[in-house]
């Protein structure tokens, strides 16, 4: 089993990918489109790397506003999220992404990539960390009740 990380954009959609142990993530790839609201190849291009990966859960960013309130990102989420479950017939899960965009520039500031050159990762590394945060949480949560 192995669980799918994503953060969902206007134009994009960065993927990441847990190892089978539910320990790591990794970043797959970034899936981009040409307009916001032509979702079926992106839908369909994770529903291969679901298969390919035997995935069996998704996580999914909720892009809330600092504040904590809700924006039209928001809601754009909330549907896609509704088309995932449709689709692919796996539990879409949210997580709180704030801030996981600047934690993934500031990553790639340190590891020396170009500033040009970060907005070609940014997406797949920000997908990278929402999963890392879900499969350490999950991960304490076992702890926890083994304890």
């Amino acid at each position: 089993m192995r669980i799918m990380g994503l953060d969902f954009g206007s134009r994009t959609v960065g993927v990441a990918i847990s190892d089978s142990l539910l320990l790591t993530a990794q970043g797959v790839e970034i899936i981009r489109r040409k307009e916001e609201n032509k979702l079926r190849q992106t839908l369909a291009r994770i529903e291969e790397l679901i298969v390919e990966n035997e995935v069996e859960e998704i996580v999914l960013g909720l892009p809330k506003n600092m504040n904590d309130t809700e924006g039209v990102r928001v809601e754009l989420t909330k549907e896609f999220k509704d088309k995932l479950e449709r689709r692919t017939g796996l539990p879409v899960y949210f997580w709180d992404e704030r801030l996981t965009t600047v934690a993934a520039d500031k990553a790639m500031m340190e590891a020396g990539i170009r500033r040009e050159n970060r907005k070609d990762y940014v997406d797949m590394i920000a997908a990278t960390l929402i999963l890392q945060g879900y499969l350490d949480r999950r991960n304490n949560e076992k702890k926890k009740e083994t304890e």
